[in-house]
């Protein structure tokens, strides 16, 4: 054990010694114990009730420390381990959190500091730590506060652009752990504004972006300024979320141009920033012929923020754990200790040249999670996050005056006793309290993404992966979490006694039992039904229908004779758009709320049978997406034949329909197409709809080796309206036949007269 990992311990225990920490919370959670009540508010309450306690409330805040235990309650998970440090630093920075969330005209904000600093913005804002703003408070239940802040940076007067901001990629990461993407959609034209104004204002002749240090928040570093890790990782993460809210919202053309800036960059910031030599990502300052800094950086690791170095740079973690590299008891530094200008002596009170800083600390952390959550490597462990989360936890004290400690979270450390460089500076000066409760880094959600592992999504899927070796500890309990809708409980309890739900890890979806290891291993489950869902109106028959519907049309027009596909957790829709004469595309993650609608095969008046097409039925085979749909020209209906690489670009497979009306029950129409292809009598088989134009009368079934060359059987049609049963005496058509339990069973519409079906 090196001598900073036994500094870690020795202040860890020196910590619960001078707060007198409560000791655990008993075990003995009663048997069958509901997931959710594992961990009550009241084991808790006394965290609020001491940091209330020790407080100087010297800033008048929107949610005051008498409405503290209240909001707590109600707004964030819950959460117990067996390391006090982690475990109080976790409540104590929600509870700071709590203070900067500020009511304003233009809806709420998240301030940095509490007191008003002269280089804020609009009531006191500042873009600098606003993507920690947003990681952390993702995990809020109460939506309206980063609904709000989110809507003030673009459209209230925030100023994203004065210091360094991945706002993109932290919308992008709040929309995984809400699972609603309308607030995301809203402002994709500004996202991808404010990233078309950082290519005109800092670009570099490399390729690369360039920024002052002063202006990514990390003034007076060794490195200085230039084409920093920093600032290219912000890009790089904005590039690639900005693709995937663009493919979200249905623009697969703005998709592919941002995922090819993220691709550029990140083989720019793998091949310019990256020290062969050093093996890490350094500052490469600006002009000709430059070389990079001669210094290894904390921001080196902040490509690992955004998942974007491939997995033969992981050796650059090392320097974490060299204590000439980057490990201290309270930090990590955030420059090598080796380097020769290592704390070199300047006046100002912020000093990037190696003090440790909660913001890069967070950065750090969650990099490192990232790193741990992707392919295997040996540079770094499990342990060692644990090792840094405990040092990063232990930081968070200040040792008064008159020799009592309280709990503190301030701007910058010293590195190897954990006094809070800033605040004694200025205090000195007569300054106080500037940095107090400070709001410039994340630790709640390195708790809960990292150590315990709820690694958010964008699909229905909850996973898990805790971020602790086996045998570490014998329990930890995060409950109440608000996740795509859903309430998360998530349970660890080595012999099952301490909450009486059975040994081992244990997730929960709204109560229910989702996921289960006997050991401390990586668990994913897809997410049962929204409660929404569940609870809907006007059940029939065991249906029910969606209290929010229509979930498609309204301003986009008439939508409907669908064709639905899961695939990758995900819903795929094509779609009658009838404004359009065409068929188009919608895609879902959960089936309520759809991407606008994209034409995918439309109108081809030359042909003499297709001035408007409807009625698609698509399916996968052989590798490839095939779509029959209805082409419709004077007065009469046919059924055509498509086929797509990837469900977006369709190509006809003949200019003729392959199944026209001849007989003498299909009239003047054949419509609505229904195909399975039968692997084991080696053919496709159609159902389709046959009669008049408005609405056929009957059902036939045919069959084709190849999609294209169809057989009628000769005693079609084979469904027919039922006399005997009123709402479907008139007419029966539109069906979909599904394979169930080897019998196949069909959906289809009964008119009881023209103008009214069921």
């Amino acid at each position: 054990m090196g001598r900073w990992e036994l500094t870690i311990l020795a202040a860890l225990a020196a910590t619960a010694a001078c707060m007198s920490l409560p000791a655990s919370v008993p075990a003995g959670a009663r048997a069958g114990v509901h997931a959710g009540e594992a961990l009550p508010w009241a084991k808790v309450r006394h965290y609020v009730e001491e940091f209330n306690r020790h407080d100087r409330e010297v800033t008048l805040t929107a949610i005051p420390n008498a409405a503290a235990e209240a909001w707590m309650e109600r707004s964030v998970p819950r959460f117990e381990c067996p390391a006090p440090a982690i475990e109080r630093a976790y409540y104590f920075r929600w509870w700071t959190y709590r203070k900067h969330l500020k009511r304003t005209p233009d809806g709420w904000v998240v301030t940095e500091f509490l007191p008003e600093v002269g280089w804020a913005g609009k009531y006191n804002t500042i873009s600098c730590a606003a993507g920690h703003h947003l990681h952390e408070g993702r995990w809020i239940t109460d939506p309206s506060y980063l609904d709000d802040y989110a809507r003030f940076w673009f459209r209230g007067g925030g100023e994203p652009r004065r210091y360094s901001f991945w706002a993109a990629d932290a919308l992008y990461a709040r929309y995984q752990v809400t699972g609603d993407p309308k607030p995301l959609l809203a402002l994709l034209p500004d996202l991808i504004a404010n990233y078309e104004a950082w290519q005109k204002d800092n670009s570099d002749s490399s390729g690369l972006f360039w920024q002052i240090d002063d202006r990514d928040g990390m003034e007076l570093s060794i490195g200085g300024s230039g084409c920093r890790p920093t600032i290219n990782s912000y890009q790089f993460g904005d590039a690639r979320a900005i693709a995937r809210i663009a493919a979200l919202a249905g623009k697969p053309d703005i998709a592919a141009r941002f995922n090819a800036e993220a691709d550029r960059l990140k083989a720019l910031v793998q091949s310019r920033l990256w020290d062969v030599n050093a093996s890490f990502f350094k500052t490469l300052p600006q002009g000709a012929a430059q070389h990079l800094v001669d210094v290894r950086e904390l921001a080196g690791y902040t490509p690992w923020y955004f998942n974007l170095p491939d997995p033969q740079f992981a050796v650059a973690w090392k320097q974490l754990l060299d204590p000439q590299g980057f490990a201290a008891p309270f930090g990590p530094l955030t420059a090598e200790r080796r380097s020769p200008r290592f704390r070199f002596a300047a006046s100002h009170e912020c000093l990037w040249n190696g003090p440790s800083w909660p913001l890069a600390t967070a950065i750090t952390l969650t990099g490192l999670a990232n790193l741990l959550n992707g392919p295997p490597q040996s540079a770094i462990g499990k342990g060692d996050y644990l090792r840094l989360l405990s040092a990063y936890a232990a930081s968070h004290r200040l040792k008064q005056p008159d020799g009592s400690v309280v709990d503190w979270i301030d701007e910058n450390l010293d590195r190897d006793t954990g006094a809070w460089i800033a605040h004694d500076i200025l205090a000195a000066q007569g300054t106080h309290d500037r940095g107090k409760d400070y709001n410039h880094s994340t630790f709640c959600d390195l708790v809960i993404s990292g150590l315990v592992g709820l690694r958010p999504r964008a699909d229905e899927t909850l996973e898990v992966n805790p971020l602790l070796p086996e045998g570490t500890w014998d329990f930890f309990c995060l409950t109440g979490v608000r996740y795509h809708g859903r309430t998360i409980d998530i349970l660890y309890d080595r012999t099952g006694k301490r909450y009486g739900r059975g040994a081992g890890l244990r997730c929960f979806a709204d109560g229910r039992e989702v996921a289960h290891s006997p050991g401390l291993r990586r668990l994913s489950a897809p997410l049962p039904p929204r409660k929404e869902q569940r609870a809907m109106t006007g059940a029939i028959a065991g249906w029910s229908k969606y209290a929010g519907n229509p979930v498609l049309g309204g301003q986009y027009g008439t939508c409907f004779d669908i064709s639905v596909l899961k695939e990758g957790g995900a819903y795929r829709m094509w779609v009658s758009w009838r404004p359009k004469q065409a068929v188009a595309i919608v895609e879902s993650k959960d089936g309520i709320h759809w991407s606008a609608p994209e034409v995918v095969l439309g109108p081809r008046p030359e042909t003499g049978w297709e001035d408007d097409i409807n009625r698609p039925v698509v399916i996968r085979h052989s590798g490839r997406y095939e779509m029959w749909y209805t082409g419709q020209a004077k007065g009469r209906s046919a059924i055509g034949f498509a086929t797509s690489d990837d469900g977006r670009h369709w190509e006809r497979r003949t200019d003729s329909p392959v199944l026209a009306p001849e007989a003498a029950w299909e009239k003047v129409a054949v419509m609505c197409p229904s195909v399975l292809w039968d692997s084991k009598q080696k053919q496709y088989r159609m159902w389709y709809s046959g009669g008049e134009q408005y609405e056929p009368d009957a059902m036939g079934y045919a069959t084709s080796p190849d999609g294209l060359h169809w057989t009628r059987l000769a005693s079609n049609p084979i469904f027919r309206p039922d006399p005997a049963s009123p709402w479907e005496a008139h007419k029966v058509t539109a069906c979909q036949v599904i394979e169930e339990g080897g019998w196949h069973v069909m959906f289809y519409i009964g008119f009881r007269d023209v103008d009214h079906a069921q």
